[in-house]
């Protein structure tokens, strides 16, 4: 092979991994645009104006099926008793709390014990789902709705488990115990329910970020913005998220992901799959993807819905430390459940899951990061070296960037327009100038940790990095 073929072929396959990165980003981008259309006529057509808490609680006071909210803890010790607080204040007719220490290196489990003047109790699991030892429980001589679980170290989803087999109602409500319930949030979420025909089976509820918000005896006091800009980043994300991917694959009756800091089951169907999976860092993507896989296996009529109103708050990462293990995290629990579920995609046998949604997922956390994160690299290089035009190297700019600023500032006008749960118009132009910058320079890094989940998914990594926490800003 002569140096002139070399050459040829280097120059060809740097230009059809050019246009590969275009098309792929482009495709991406499409489809987060055709979602925010489809939220903004949900919003406008189908969702009906959030009622108050005093108006649900009279509306539902009586229908309201009892739920158990389980709450795995891990080194939680800076907001544990805030968090556990606000969920025994839950403006909800019967609910049990059921804290899981999940071997807590740190003091949250004495927390919970001066906190909540503990003492030590038997109780029975109707359902063995975890795989590691129960050490003990305890129940609260103030607050009789309120059980501590302690048990050995087996990672959220054995906590959940455990959780859900000490369990005693027809619906499970699963949190992270940093996370904040809106004082209605149950109600909210559970309003589906009392309207259901016993075909849903899981209800999720959108997530804000709690970073610099107020807290006052574990409930939230004052909605704030934090100083940070790395919260800001995740505020919008957050707003992407929920308000535009979940409102709309909802609607499609393809929501693929509950978030695993707020998500409503009903308990006998959890039981029956089996509960949470150990083997993953992605329970709460696998969880659904299994749920979708498991009634569509038994040929059960089953719905999963979402509800757009805020119910929950919950910590971030305040900085890229803590940020970095999070989103590798996330991908490689991606990368894991769509091995795992591989059959499904593209089968037909699981109608729009197969052929839609799980494609979808393949192109956003299989082909979507590393495209866009080699097209920075490629297209300007095969600009430069006169190998492409560089009006395409311009284009994938704006499809990946500037289309990217769009579809933010489309989200944050939206929430705007629905919510409004922004206090004041300077907190909303912070977030507006977020919603712009996160795309040069935070949106490339969280790229590089997706990448980095692409490592530990090949190397079979099974570690767990803890996020490093600063607790709630108190009043």
């Amino acid at each position: 092979m002569t140096w002139t073929s070399v050459l040829n072929f280097t120059a060809t396959s740097i230009l059809w991994i050019a246009f590969a990165c275009f098309i792929v980003v482009a495709l991406r981008n499409i489809i987060a645009l055709a979602q925010l259309l489809v939220a903004a006529w949900v919003f406008m057509t189908r969702v009906r104006p959030s009622a108050g808490a005093r108006d649900l609680w009279d509306r539902y006071a009586d229908l309201s099926p009892p739920i158990s909210v389980i709450a795995p803890a891990y080194n939680e010790e800076l907001s544990i008793v805030q968090s556990v607080k606000a969920l025994l204040a839950l403006e909800y007719p019967e609910h049990e709390i059921i804290v899981v220490n999940d071997g807590s290196k740190d003091d949250t489990l004495g927390e919970l014990l001066r906190g909540f003047d503990m003492y030590e109790t038997k109780r029975t699991q109707i359902a063995l789902l975890q795989k590691t030892r129960i050490l003990a429980t305890y129940r609260s001589r103030r607050y009789p709705n309120l059980l501590v679980v302690d048990k050995e170290n087996g990672r959220k989803a054995d906590a959940a488990n455990a959780g859900i087999g000490f369990a005693r109602t027809p619906l499970v409500c699963v949190i992270d115990a940093d996370s904040i319930i809106e004082p209605d949030g149950l109600l909210r979420a559970a309003e589906p329910f009392m309207y259901d025909d016993d075909s849903l089976v899981a209800v999720g509820g959108a997530i804000r970020i709690a970073n610099g918000c107020t807290v006052r005896g574990g409930s939230l006091q004052k909605v704030g913005i934090a100083e940070e800009m790395v919260p800001r980043f995740q505020i919008v994300e957050y707003l992407r998220a929920f308000l535009m991917n979940r409102v709309a694959n909802a609607h499609r009756n393809t929501l693929m992901l509950i978030s695993g800091a707020f998500g409503l089951f009903r308990r006998s169907t959890l039981v029956e799959m089996g509960g949470y999976r150990h083997d993953t860092v992605g329970e709460d993507l696998e969880l659904v993807v299994r749920m979708h896989r498991f009634m569509r296996d038994n040929n059960r009529k089953y719905r999963i819905a979402f509800v757009p109103d805020i119910v929950c708050w919950t910590e971030a990462p305040a900085a890229l430390r803590g940020l970095d293990n999070q989103r590798a995290r996330w991908q490689q629990g991606a990368l894991e459940t769509l091995q795992r579920h591989r059959r499904m995609i593209g089968n037909p046998r699981y109608g729009r899951i197969g052929l839609i949604a799980m494609p979808q997922i393949v192109l956003e956390d299989v082909l979507g990061p590393p495209a866009e994160l080699v097209g920075y690299l490629v297209l300007p290089a095969a600009a430069i070296l006169g190998l492409l035009d560089p009006m395409m190297a311009i284009a994938f700019f704006f499809v990946s960037v500037v289309f990217g600023c769009a579809l933010s500032v489309g989200t944050l006008v939206l929430e705007e327009q629905q919510l409004r749960r922004t206090p004041t118009a300077k907190d909303l132009l912070r977030v507006g100038v977020a919603a712009v910058i996160e795309n040069f320079g935070y949106r490339q890094i969280n790229l590089w940790y997706r990448l980095t989940g692409f490592r530990r998914y090949f190397r079979k990594e099974n570690s767990w990095a803890a996020v490093p926490r600063v607790g709630f800003t108190t009043a």
